[in-house]
């Protein structure tokens, strides 16, 4: 456990807070080396680290950092589970999965548990600072690993019929609304960027997750991702 880390100054590239990251893996030379990176980096700093979920679960509540990046495969309760926790007692602190886990099960259960993003830590020295950045700024990140298993998971769906895609009966208005909804805006941002009512994009959101059959933000996002309209 580390001790406790004192708030960052202002960076000095235009004035912003630094975006403070807790690292939780069970593997001490790999938090030692993303250390290192990260805070080679001017708007990032590493205050904290756990090696294991218990101990990632205190330490966010101890240090409330921005962006916690958590291995799934740890002793004293998996990255899964502490992650479920965190966002329960912190709804503001991002949690970004890195793991060796190239596995849809773990993918969409990492979703549904509160994660704003999962990536391969094969990746990690290539994506891993904008995959923060990313996640930092109200957005999901999936690395192109994970978006392969959510469009292989839905082509399998509606190959062998367990899914039907409503897409068609979409408006153009609400296609607009879940592409924006999926990509992290909020109610209010979405109505300044479409000169409508925050209450009309509440309407449009339920009508949408109405036709698509979809019960939370999470499901929201991954059916985005699987009819790859983030990348439009």
């Amino acid at each position: 456990m580390q001790p406790p880390t004192p708030l960052p100054e202002k960076n000095a590239v235009g004035g912003q807070t630094k975006i403070r990251v807790l690292l939780a893996d069970d593997h001490t030379i790999l938090r030692a080396g993303l250390r290192i990176m990260l805070n080679a980096q001017s708007d990032i700093t590493v205050v904290g680290e756990a090696s294991n979920g218990l101990e990632a679960i205190r330490e966010a509540a101890r240090l409330v950092p921005d962006v916690v990046i958590m291995d799934i495969t740890m002793p004293d309760r998996n990255g899964i589970d502490a992650t479920r926790e965190i966002k329960k007692a912190q709804p503001d602190v991002k949690v970004l999965m890195l793991t060796m886990h190239e596995n849809e099960a773990y993918l969409f259960q990492s979703l549904r548990a509160g994660a704003s993003g999962y990536m391969m830590k094969e990746s990690a020295d290539t994506d891993l600072i904008q995959a923060i950045r990313t996640v930092q700024g109200g957005r999901f990140y999936l690395s192109a690993a994970a978006q392969a298993m959510m469009v292989g998971d839905y082509l399998q769906r509606v190959r062998t019929g367990e899914e039907k895609d409503s897409y068609n009966d979409l408006t153009e208005r609400e296609r607009e609304i879940l592409k924006l909804v999926a990509e992290g805006l909020t109610n209010n941002q979405i109505a300044e960027r479409l000169v409508i009512s925050p209450k009309t994009v509440d309407t449009h959101r339920t009508h949408v997750m109405d036709k698509l059959n979809l019960h939370s933000r999470a499901e929201l996002v991954k059916y985005a991702m699987r009819r790859g309209l983030l990348d439009e």
